[in-house]
């Protein structure tokens, strides 16, 4: 009984320890934007926005992710993420280069992500582009360094650039689709490439180096 009750008080000041911290953690300041609410979203800001993350699997699924955000929120495709993955083939880039007709149908059907079929076909002819690109210059990102040089770019308040407009332009001569400046741009904040969180959020840095 000691024994148990022993365990019982550990648990409860663990459990009392979890609250403080969470209070502590959704009460930090963050970017303007972020939603203190949405878990989902308070994730996404503190774990992965702007933070530098460059192999194909992770740059493939994001520029799909943003080409549906077009006309929309970016919570909202957060909140949809998980079931874009399971629809997505945890986004396979040659799975998805190989979607037919029958899974667009599929993907059609499924509400549990963006039903919209110009977006659907966009997002299978990206991811075939995204393929080409990627045989060309041995990665999705060596491509995105011809425009870059290498470079990371703090920018505050923007919603678009000559880089953005440069990658952009070129995505699209070489035919995909919903890749306008602003969504490149917010790509390109996703993957860390510009670095946008506020001067008043706990992740605000004004000097950044890339690898």
């Amino acid at each position: 009984m000691i024994f148990l009750y022993a365990l019982f008080t550990i648990y409860k000041k663990c459990d009392r320890i979890k609250k403080r911290c969470f209070y502590w953690v959704k009460n930090m300041t963050r970017c303007k934007w972020c939603n203190l609410n949405n878990k989902i979203y308070v994730t996404y800001h503190d774990k992965e926005w702007c933070q530098e993350r460059y192999d194909d699997q992770y740059l493939f699924e994001m520029l799909i992710l943003e080409s549906f955000q077009a006309g929309l929120s970016w919570e909202c495709i957060l909140n949809k993420r998980e079931a874009f993955r399971k629809a997505y083939e945890q986004f396979n880039l040659n799975k998805v280069c190989n979607f037919d007709e029958d899974k667009v149908k599929e993907l059609l059907n499924d509400d549990s992500i963006v039903r919209n079929k110009l977006k659907v076909m966009a997002s299978i002819n990206n991811a075939r582009i995204f393929k080409q690109i990627k045989i060309e210059y041995g990665s999705f990102f060596n491509y995105l360094k011809i425009f870059t040089h290498g470079k990371r770019y703090v920018e505050i308040n923007e919603v678009s650039s000559k880089l953005s407009d440069d990658i952009s332009n070129d995505l699209k001569k070489r035919g995909m689709k919903f890749v306008g400046t602003k969504i490149i741009y917010s790509y390109l904040q996703a993957i860390g490439i510009i670095y946008s969180h506020d001067e008043g959020c706990y992740l605000y840095k004004n000097n950044l180096h890339i690898c």
